[in-house]
């Protein structure tokens, strides 16, 4: 059985994205901390892991980009998930005995408005991630509280669900990359995660850029993550695709010429968004 590192425990949608992916039965190893995923994937005790490197209204977690780096991990697939928020509570708990409600903070945020609009007087209170609120409700069993989640934990932890879909924009997606210590061949790869730098001089990022384009390189993403201890330098994380491999060949070592420094992160299968009108 596959052992797959998540940050957070069961019932989040990091388990979530593991659980679409990997689509068998697997183990999911918890853990507190993005670095604590990777420390396990370097000492071998998993086989994967599964991590969001970004949210379409958060953004990057531009943390994960250098932890990815830092610990040579290897990307071979990707996963977007629609994230729903839920109100849940303990059976037998009415919305309106709800004084108190806990989630994760960006949760939270992207609530906001429910909130305000049904429990503007209720108190928030933040946690380190939604499926721990849920489990804290679970265990607790308080008769004044509710918490914010996916359906999974409310289905886990044996909660209520008072009201589907509360989050205010409906269309929020993360993408959750699948990662591995030694990577492995995948058939059919069509997208490639590479990071690189370039000189300190006028027009070293465009004509980096005009290698993809000039090759029929379809640029997904570029994401500029600082340097730690060198002020004002940045490695260039972009995200390519294509439907020709030998032009996707061709520009690699085109790239390799006029870059400093060159890092494939990872090729693999592009992720499929199914976009939710409601």
């Amino acid at each position: 059985m596959k052992r797959i590192a998540i940050q957070g425990i069961a019932g989040s949608f990091h388990e979530d994205a593991a659980l679409k992916y990997f689509n068998e039965k697997i183990e999911v190893v918890e853990c507190k901390s993005f670095t604590s995923v990777c420390e396990l994937m370097d000492a071998d005790e998993v086989n994967y892991a599964v991590m969001a490197i970004e949210n379409s209204i958060a953004g990057s977690l531009l943390k994960n980009y250098q932890l990815i780096r830092d610990y040579h991990l290897r990307i071979i697939g990707e996963i977007y998930i629609h994230i729903q928020m839920n109100l849940m509570v303990e059976p037998g708990v009415n919305a309106k005995d709800i004084t108190n409600i806990h989630s994760h903070p960006i949760a939270i945020q992207q609530c906001i408005e429910y909130i305000e609009k049904y429990y503007p007087k209720a108190s928030l209170h933040e946690g380190m991630d939604t499926a721990g609120s849920a489990r804290m409700i679970s265990e607790e069993k308080p008769k004044n509280a509710a918490a914010i989640g996916n359906l999974r934990s409310a289905e886990l932890y044996g909660l209520q669900i008072l009201e589907t879909g509360i989050e205010s924009n409906k269309k929020n997606y993360t993408r959750f990359l699948i990662l591995s210590k030694h990577g492995n061949k995948t058939k059919g790869t069509n997208k490639a995660s590479v990071c690189f730098e370039v000189g300190h001089f006028h027009g070293a990022l465009a004509a980096v850029l005009n290698i993809f384009a000039k090759n029929e390189i379809n640029l997904m993403k570029i994401q500029s993550v600082p340097i730690i201890g060198k002020p004002n330098e940045y490695t260039i994380h972009v995200d390519i695709e294509w439907t020709k491999p030998e032009n996707y060949d061709r520009a690699i070592h085109e790239v390799l010429k006029g870059a400093s420094s060159l890092s494939i992160l990872g090729e693999y299968v592009r992720g499929e968004l199914y976009i939710h009108d409601k």
